[in-house]
């Protein structure tokens, strides 16, 4: 299954990530290395939240992760939320549909 991980930035984001940006990462890299990140960043202009694609069993994997993550300890994220997605399109859809008569 794919979750999505949504975080809402406090308004001083950029000003404050740098004291917490490396352990995040090292979080994310670590998470993304046991095949549950896919892909994961913060959205530009502005840089007032974050979307990070797991692909695991359970919405407890990107649970823990927010739990643990430093941005979200140290209060850099307002909020977070988790959204189970379907996936119905591309190479890692978990339920690929595909038009009628189309391979």
């Amino acid at each position: 299954m794919h979750y999505l991980l949504l975080y809402d930035f406090v308004s001083d984001y950029p000003e404050r990530r740098s004291k917490f940006r490396s352990l995040h990462l090292k979080l994310a890299w670590e998470s993304q290395s046991r095949g549950e990140l896919i892909l994961a960043g913060a959205f530009a202009d502005p840089i007032d939240g974050a979307a990070l694609l797991f692909r695991c069993e359970s919405r407890a994997v990107p649970e823990r992760f927010a739990a643990s993550d430093p941005y979200v300890t140290a209060g850099l994220v307002n909020q977070w939320r988790i959204r189970e997605w379907t996936t119905v399109c591309g190479d890692e859809a978990n339920t690929p549909i595909r038009p009628e008569g189309d391979p």
